[in-house]
């Protein structure tokens, strides 16, 4: 099976992919109308130990609602090694969502597991495993954990974790776990998955996030993890084609086309030479902007 067709909702955009504390019913309420692609309803770090139960009830509640027009909602579970994280799985997997993100997966062993738990569980088939990699295990394993299993769909960076764990500090340009982003993105790409970046921390720096949302991308990152609905728009804006970027891929396809309907054998655009490749990276821009539009 071919990466391309191992996820056929590859395109799907998910520039945008806000944390979203599942024990706060306002939040979840205001989430109705927040335009990011997609809601994580946090059971972990951003709920307390005597709050779980009720948080794990709401998100459920809130998968089931349909009141969230396109976004996909994902639910993240609590870890494996947490006394939540069983009854995380059986009722995420019953509420069935875009997604189940799972904390700190580290082996390609532990993706066979909770692959087995949502067969388990009988998890409807459009609900995929979405794996967080934020240790070193994990990126040292990370080729491996991508291609587990055809359940997984997405990688998510846990960028604060990791830079904890490696005992590093947070720098503008992340240069100290550039290589840690780098060898993800790689793997995901090569297992055919989609990789979301990590959260930026200070909402209050617009610059430092556009910056950070500009190197995600320029990395191949399909989008961004985000903390603040005011993160939304600016993540948004830098994770979708421009409308230059579509005039060219249009115009790049048209004089491929034109070129090929000729007999000749080098197609030119812009004084450039387009291959195969070219159009196939045009196509990807058009089909993206075309699910943005959908989303309104």
């Amino acid at each position: 099976m071919t990466p391309a067709k191992k996820h056929a909702n590859r395109h799907r955009p998910r520039r945008s992919v806000l944390y979203m504390p599942s024990s706060n019913p306002r939040a979840l309420e205001k989430a109705k109308t927040i335009t990011c692609d997609a809601l994580i309803l946090d059971l972990e770090d951003a709920v307390a130990p005597d709050a779980k139960e009720g948080a794990r009830d709401a998100a459920c509640a809130a998968v089931k609602s349909g009141e969230y027009g396109r976004k996909e909602l994902i639910i993240r579970v609590n870890a494996l090694n947490t006394e939540w994280h069983y009854p995380d799985m059986m009722a995420a997997c019953k509420a069935g969502p875009s997604g189940i993100l799972v904390p700190k997966v580290n082996s390609a062993k532990e993706v066979h597991d909770l692959v087995r738990e949502m067969e388990r569980y009988k998890t409807p088939k459009h609900t995929k495993l979405w794996a967080m990699i934020e240790t070193p295990r994990s990126i040292l394993d990370v080729g491996e954990i991508a291609a587990a299993s055809s359940r997984l769909a997405v990688l998510v960076m846990g960028t604060n974790d990791l830079v904890k764990e490696l005992d590093a500090e947070h720098q503008p340009g992340r240069a100290p776990i550039v290589p840690a982003l780098a060898l993800a993105v790689l793997s995901a790409k090569a297992a055919g998955l989609v990789i979301i970046d990590g959260v930026y921390n200070d909402v209050r720096d617009p610059e430092g996030f556009a910056a950070e949302c500009a190197q995600g991308r320029a990395m191949g990152f399909d989008g961004k993890t985000l903390i603040h609905p005011d993160q939304v728009a600016p993540c948004n804006a830098a994770f979708s084609p421009s409308d230059e970027q579509v005039a060219d891929a249009r115009g790049l396809i048209e004089a491929f086309e034109a070129a090929m309907a000729e007999g000749k054998g080098v197609a030119t655009y812009k004084g450039k030479l387009v291959e195969h490749l070219h159009v196939t990276m045009a196509e990807k821009v058009l089909s993206t902007r075309a699910e943005i539009d959908l989303l309104g």
